[in-house]
């Protein structure tokens, strides 16, 4: 089956994978080299090994721009959040981490709660083509979403505009509102970003390598020591198995 996977690759001899520089939970810095660290491209180089075949990256400032790439086939695996309207075009392993995404809103918001934003006037900043940007997309039937460039954008629309709330990933927004202290993070999530490795849904024989080595990267506890590796323990969880 490995071989089967090899020979899918576009490169011969090459994995050549997309990385999203935009989540700084999953890539946490860069080498002497300029190559992207962290956790996803560990993944990536674990993958590599288990193929037999070398590595390269190719970096995406945020996540829509790496989906938006497999058109182009200018990867053979992307690590980048499951997501509905992505999976149409991608196919995608079991998530391998998963944190959770909610509201930060101003000290004085009656907002309180993950339920009360969904309301009429409501303003939400939101980085564009996010996975929870594509997932409020489809949730909200009230408040209005604000779109902005990247997790810095969205956060600059929310202070500039006076925004209602600002939608992100926890841990982000815990960052976030060290910089603003007026601000607070509403409890529990709306959704949770499933990180996972995507291919081309033709690679069928990819597509059943890269299942076996989330299978197993998992239960030898390779991810958590990765999480643990880069400093981001508390920050994100090994996802649970799907049932």
């Amino acid at each position: 089956m490995t071989q089967n996977a090899r020979s899918e690759l576009s490169l011969p001899g090459t994995l050549r994978v997309g990385i999203n520089l935009g989540n700084m939970l999953l890539v946490t810095g860069s080498g002497p080299g300029g190559e992207p660290q962290g956790i996803a491209p560990d993944l990536a180089v674990a993958l590599a090994a288990r193929l037999g075949v070398a590595v390269s990256y190719r970096t995406y400032p945020m996540p829509g721009e790496l989906a938006d790439g497999l058109e182009r086939d200018e990867w053979d695996i992307g690590l980048i959040a499951v997501e509905p309207k992505r999976a149409e075009m991608i196919a995608f392993s079991e998530a391998y981490v998963e944190i959770e995404a909610s509201y930060l809103v101003p000290a004085n918001s009656q907002l309180r709660s993950i339920e009360d934003v969904d309301r009429p006037g409501v303003r939400i900043a939101v980085a564009e083509r996010a996975a929870y940007d594509l997932y409020l997309t489809r949730a909200l039937k009230h408040a209005e979403l604000r779109r902005a460039t990247g997790l810095s954008g969205a956060f600059a629309l929310f202070e500039q505009e006076n925004l209602e709330a600002l939608a992100g990933l926890v841990p982000a927004l815990r960052e976030n509102a060290k910089d603003l202290p007026s601000a607070r993070v509403l409890p529990g999530c709306f959704t949770t970003a499933q990180q996972a490795i995507g291919t081309k849904p033709r690679n069928t024989a990819l597509i059943t390598e890269i299942a076996d080595f989330i299978r197993d990267t998992k239960a030898s506890g390779l991810i958590a020591k990765l999480i643990e590796k880069h400093g981001v323990t508390g920050k994100l969880q090994v996802a649970k198995d799907s049932e």
